[in-house]
């Protein structure tokens, strides 16, 4: 497949996914956040390739990637292309009152074709248990979460009661219910760390409260999914996303994307894609 057609697959996807908002049909949203939660490291555009030629993968990675770790694609497979860079290399001159030094910059020139496979595609070694296979259970992303939200300047406050509430976000605050158990204690504390990424910071708060809270509650779901909880969201609220317009719903997607990218890159996660196929991973 051209890169040309790889960009409009991606580009159809996004629009079947449209349609179906407008039809009412919530569940494709949650489809494509339940892949977005698989591969939090790829692309938007690439997350909509996997999702239209393979919703039910699972774990993907390059021919080679895969022999790497043992294992190899079947004879007749069909690959899932997706969207890899192709750079460039250049130097740029930085001078300033004392030296100049020659400084090495890659940019992206454009892209190409490049193919992936499924698990379910290949036979071979089993792979590596990983560490968040447990169903409800954060395990040791529980802390490397905390530690991030630490990092990131925000203070964690806890308390005996909420006047119902489970937690909730101030500048730099996140105020969460002591008793909650290990597994909806990540959830909240990925709903008001969301928020602190997305609504506190910078200038594009969404003036919808109903956006700004399905953004929430779409990271929470992607890194919950990914960590090994499940986000306890109706699916039909994620329809309130669309707000009536396609330009919304994409740049909430792009954000919903890139946020829950940056909270999972900041826990212990493996994926075969990390052991070998780092074309695969690259943002377009």
């Amino acid at each position: 497949m051209h890169a040309d057609d790889a960009h409009a697959l991606a580009e159809q996807h996004f629009a079947t996914l449209v349609a179906a908002l407008e039809g009412g049909r919530s569940d494709a949203l949650v489809r494509y956040l339940e892949t977005a939660s698989r591969f939090h490291t790829y692309s938007f555009r690439n997350q909509c390739l996997i999702a239209a030629q393979c919703p039910t993968a699972t774990r993907v990675a390059g021919y080679q990637a895969w022999r790497r770790l043992g294992r190899w694609v079947r004879r007749g497979e069909t690959g899932i292309v997706i969207l890899a860079p192709i750079t460039r290399r250049r130097t740029d001159v930085a001078a300033d009152d004392d030296a100049t030094e020659d400084v090495d910059r890659t940019r992206v020139h454009a892209f190409r074709s490049a193919y992936v496979f499924d698990v379910s595609q290949t036979d071979g070694d089993p792979l590596p248990t990983l560490a968040h296979d447990t169903t409800g259970d954060p395990g040791i992303h529980l802390a490397a979460l905390e530690q991030a939200i630490t990092d990131a300047g925000v203070v964690i406050t806890r308390l005996a009661d909420l006047g119902g509430a489970h937690g909730y976000s101030q500048p730099g605050r996140i105020t969460i219910l002591e008793s909650l158990t290990p597994a909806d204690t990540a959830a909240v504390l990925v709903h008001e760390f969301a928020h602190e990424l997305l609504h506190q910071r910078g200038d594009d708060r969404p003036a919808s409260k109903t956006v700004r809270e399905t953004e929430a509650e779409a990271v929470a779901f992607i890194v919950g999914t990914a960590i090994g909880i499940r986000s306890s969201v109706d699916a039909t609220d994620y329809i309130q996303l669309y707000d009536g317009n396609a330009d919304t719903l994409r740049g909430s997607l792009h954000r919903i994307q890139a946020t829950a990218k940056r909270i999972l890159s900041t826990l212990p996660l493996e994926t075969p894609a990390a052991a070998g196929d780092q074309m695969a991973r690259v943002a377009s």
